[in-house]
């Protein structure tokens, strides 16, 4: 009879616990997929590098077509044309238009998704730090999604 209390008490014990087993292994799946996208993110760096330095490249060379293919869907459309596109750029980011010198910092992985750090030195001199966003696509290419231009405190290209 004992036998068959422990052997009861073990069973509920063990009934328990099963419905943390599902628990723990979607758990460690979602880690497993949490790292496997920092690894392909890393893998991307130079993906990524290459498409800033493409683009910068195209508006060196008044390429608006070409600065364009580098938008990711959203910007172009705010932006319908390359013609358009470029406008903006120059007036608002005139230090990526023209790039006296360029040099990359980290590449960073936030919640949006990865963040390459630029640093630029206009032609006048004057230090900056450009923040691109990327966005991948269904493909699985990248685009760029966003930058944002900050006067570099200290840091330079």
């Amino acid at each position: 009879m004992t036998l068959v209390q422990e052997t009861g008490a073990a069973k509920t014990a063990t009934d328990r616990r099963l419905p943390l087993l599902p628990l723990l292994l979607a758990v460690l799946m979602a880690l497993s997929i949490v790292v496997q996208a920092g690894v392909a993110r890393a893998g991307d760096a130079p993906t990524l590098r290459s498409l800033i330095e493409g683009q910068i490249a195209a508006f060196r060379s008044g390429d608006a077509t070409a600065a364009y293919s580098y938008a990711a869907p959203k910007i172009r459309q705010m932006f319908p044309t390359p013609d358009r596109f470029m406008r903006m750029v120059e007036r608002g980011y005139p230090p990526v238009v023209a790039p006296r010198a360029v040099s990359f910092g980290r590449l960073r992985d936030t919640a949006r998704g990865p963040v390459q750090e630029v640093y630029l030195t206009d032609a006048g001199g004057t230090d900056w730090l450009a923040l691109y966003s990327f966005e991948q696509q269904g493909d699985g290419s990248w685009k760029i999604s966003g930058c944002v231009l900050t006067k570099s405190p200290g840091a330079s290209a």
